[in-house]
């Protein structure tokens, strides 16, 4: 039994918020990605139904105060069809994310690949919700160790119909807005995710996460990263993310 990881998840599941662990918290990046494949592990987890990456935005790592992206894997029972539904009691703060994501049609091995190749692995391409839970308190003093090793906030997901047009869509000038019972919150173009959303996929394949998780799979969904800041909810509500591109996604949180 993996005390650690087993305690990340007690305390998640109690609301508990993310706990000190001590001795025992990760001291590095490495370290972090590490317990985050135990965690994967204890849950039951491995091979995950795809991954997250967070900070891809140049704000958001602003907001998060990282000076570069971190990746998460997501497990399969969180990810939901095109009209989510979510209960708030679940989280300690919840919050949601305007993201791009996609679906894997074929393997992509742990290390360096060009955007011409990533692009014939994605099968699909879709507007994303990405639901997150804030349980860190201060967030910027845990660090990103941490961070990582508590899988980047990911709480669950919703992912809408595949767009067409794939793959002759122009991604970086996708326009995403994330509207929350109807009232715009915010809104941000493709570009925002490392200059081109295949270039985020990119440095997802050359990460530790590819690596200790042994590469990226077919059939995996990948959240390539929010173009908007998270926006963290206050009571129950209807999300919706559109991108001109892509189509729309809603989530209900009750």
């Amino acid at each position: 039994m993996d005390t650690v990881a087993e305690r990340i998840l007690a305390d998640r599941q109690a609301r508990r918020g993310f706990p000190d662990l001590g001795p025992d918290a990760p001291t590095d990046i490495a370290a972090g990605y590490a317990l985050q494949l135990r965690l994967a592990r204890a849950m039951g987890a491995l091979p995950p139904a795809g991954f997250k990456i967070g900070a891809t935005a140049k704000g958001m790592r602003a907001y998060l105060e990282l000076a570069h992206p971190c990746a998460g894997f997501c497990p399969a029972g969180g990810i939901q069809q095109q009209a989510g539904h979510f209960r708030l009691a679940d989280f300690h703060q919840a919050g949601v994310e305007c993201e791009i994501g996609l679906r894997l049609g074929r393997d992509i091995a742990a290390g360096s690949h060009s955007r011409e190749s990533l692009a014939e692995a994605v099968e699909h391409v879709f507007a994303a919700i990405e639901v997150v839970d804030q349980r860190y308190g201060d967030f910027v003093a845990l660090g990103a160790p941490a961070l990582i090793a508590d899988q980047v906030f990911h709480a669950g997901g919703v992912i809408g119909a595949p767009a067409s047009g794939w793959p002759g869509l122009d991604l970086p000038a996708a326009l995403g807005q994330v509207l929350v019972d109807g009232t715009e919150r915010a809104q941000g173009r493709g570009a925002e995710l490392l200059g081109h959303p295949l270039d985020a996929l990119a440095w997802l394949a050359s990460s530790p996460a590819a690596e200790l998780f042994g590469g990226l799979r077919a059939g995996q969904v990948i959240f390539l990263g929010s173009v908007t800041p998270p926006i963290w909810l206050e009571g129950p509500c209807t999300v919706t993310v559109r991108f001109d591109l892509l189509g729309e996604v809603t989530a209900r949180l009750t």
